[in-house]
């Protein structure tokens, strides 16, 4: 972790959940002045309310820990810069992160900004990854449990938000941040985690959508352009996807292109169809300086694959998916530089 104790007060964006409670107990146990934030956002009205559920479960952990509770509502914030970015995005036919944009505006924007008014000198949170003071600066690592990493949805830190961040779990495993829980006898120890999209609750992002943007059902075609079964509508798909549509044949088919503009959905009985081997980024944020053998992942958990970077395009060592609007996340060794927003390939 960065940042040392002595006294200094650190908002804890307390989520409900058990990582970020352990990293609040963490930190009040080495001597921090810690305060537990409860961020409330936006949540659609055809969903079951859940923030209530989750705002309680931060303020019994508070007040297990005995350390003062705060809340801010971010309702507006979290409903601008993500879901109708969300929702722009899938519309023009790309496919967002928003746990990305989850992280760069509300957790490291709106709530930080906030927490500084407040006189926090630190802010922190449960994410599963690790902050390094260096020589030239500060550096973020993955997290040292490699099935709970989250470095990927981070990228777009910058040093100032290094330099005053708390990542407390992130030399942790999993079980072993369990274990915390249930010595610290916090009352969401047992808590699942959730699996939903970034605040917002327990949907998947078709169902989601389907309320937002206009569909129409239309082809699917094949690498010739012959109709050869149906979809509910471009905007739901994403290269390499298979399922949601119905083809023709017993064979599996997978999304290689989408046309938002004609409604069609193209698929192949192989995605390497939709591989590339160069592309260009933009909002390219690099966080440290780069190395000379770098990797990149596309994909949150996806094996990283050697890269090269030039300017703003990225050659990949071999054909690679890569998702126009998706985050392309690039490493050096551990160390997660930064990265940018994928767009079209400039080469197959």
């Amino acid at each position: 972790m960065s940042g040392s104790q002595n006294g200094n007060k650190v908002y804890v964006g307390l989520s409900g959940g058990v990582d970020s409670a352990v990293s609040a107990g963490l930190l009040k146990e080495e001597g921090y002045d810690v305060t537990g934030v409860f961020i409330k956002i936006w949540q659609p009205e055809f969903l079951e309310c859940t923030w209530r559920t989750d705002r309680l479960d931060a303020m019994r952990v508070a007040a297990t820990l005995g350390i003062p509770f705060k809340e801010i509502d971010l309702s507006d914030v979290y409903k601008k810069a993500v879901i109708d970015d969300m929702i722009r995005e899938y519309s023009a036919g790309r496919t967002p992160n928003p746990d990305v944009l989850c992280n760069r505006y509300v957790k490291f924007g709106a709530f930080k900004e906030w927490a500084w008014a407040q006189g926090a000198d630190l802010v922190a949170t449960g994410h599963y990854a690790r902050i390094e003071e260096h020589n030239d600066g500060y550096a973020l690592l993955r997290g040292v449990d490699t099935n709970k990493d989250q470095s990927y949805f981070l990228w777009r830190l910058t040093q100032s938000d290094l330099s005053r961040t708390l990542l407390p779990v992130g030399h942790l495993t999993k079980p072993e941040v369990r274990a915390h829980a249930l010595r610290l006898d916090l009352p969401n120890a047992k808590k699942k985690d959730s699996q939903g999209l970034c605040f917002v609750g327990d949907i998947d992002i078709e169902s989601f959508l389907r309320r937002y943007i206009d569909t129409a059902p239309g082809s699917v075609l094949d690498t010739n352009g012959e109709v050869i079964g149906t979809h509910h509508g471009a905007a739901l798909y994403t290269l390499g996807q298979r399922h949601g549509f119905t083809a023709q044949g017993t064979h599996e088919h997978y999304v290689i292109s989408t046309d938002v503009a004609q409604n069609t959905v193209t698929v192949a009985d192989s995605v390497t169809q939709a591989e590339v081997t160069r592309i260009s980024l933009s909002d390219i944020n690099l966080m440290t300086s780069c190395g000379s053998s770098l990797t990149a992942q596309s994909r949150y958990r996806e094996k990283p694959v050697a890269i090269s970077l030039y300017g703003d395009e990225v050659t990949f060592s071999t054909p690679h998916l890569a998702v126009p609007g998706q985050s392309l996340v690039i490493y050096d060794g551990d160390n997660c530089i930064g990265g940018g927003i994928i767009g079209t390939s400039v080469n197959r």
